[in-house]
């Protein structure tokens, strides 16, 4: 079978794993209801925090960071020689699988977290920067829409340097290029309060309660 062929289907067996919607179990567990009723409708750590608190928002979190890095180093260990195709697609496919879940009807999170534990995995010189950026902002900002996009340009900007300079495939690079293209795209209802001024930050040490999805206080 072409490198090629396996390529792809790693990156399908990583949609399916990024499908795997844990704030949405967490939530159902926790809580008894459904995170996409409330706030953004997103099934991520942030919208967790909102619906269930802070303690089902981090193990939501930790595990969408996880389920990234799982995935690339599995692919690493059964799938040699393919030039870093068969782990970039995986990570891009693990992100893709968040943010549209096959088990939610395409619904899921905006893949920051999941995005940064695919890039620690791939290429740590591109992934733990956009951590520590990613989680200044959303912890000490507490724009958590910001911190997804920070961390998703800082991976394709650092892997796009890493293999300029020959310290990382070119398929890396492509893959941080891709998934801050999923990341705009999931985040352009923030992108617009972002433009507009609208844009909540979020309140750790004050959790506000649950708001349906669409409403004005909607957010990440």
């Amino acid at each position: 079978m072409s490198a090629l062929l396996v390529s792809v289907g790693c990156g399908v067996a990583g949609y399916l794993i990024g499908s795997i919607p844990f704030g949405w179990i967490i939530v159902k567990l926790v809580k008894g209801i459904d995170v996409r009723q409330f706030g953004s409708g997103r099934t991520g750590g942030t919208n967790v925090f909102r619906a269930a608190g802070v303690v089902p928002g981090l193990l939501t979190a930790i595990l969408d960071v996880l389920k990234g890095v799982a995935a690339v180093l599995i692919v690493r260990q059964l799938v040699p020689n393919t030039a870093g195709w068969a782990e970039a697609l995986t990570g891009f496919g693990v992100v893709l699988g968040h943010n549209a879940s096959c088990f939610l009807n395409f619904r899921g999170g905006a893949g920051g977290a999941t995005a940064v534990g695919t890039s620690i995995a791939l290429w740590p010189w591109g992934g733990v920067p956009a951590f520590v950026v990613g989680s200044l902002m959303l912890f000490v900002g507490g724009y958590a829409s910001i911190a997804s996009m920070l961390a998703g340009l800082i991976v394709a900007v650092a892997s796009t340097v890493g293999a300029a300079l020959g310290a990382a495939h070119w398929s890396y690079a492509a893959y941080g290029w891709g998934v801050l293209g999923l990341i705009l795209i999931a985040l352009r209802p923030n992108i617009e309060r972002l433009r507009a001024g609208t844009e909540k930050r979020v309140s750790w040490f004050k959790r506000p309660g649950p708001a349906q999805s669409g409403s004005p206080t909607a957010q990440q």
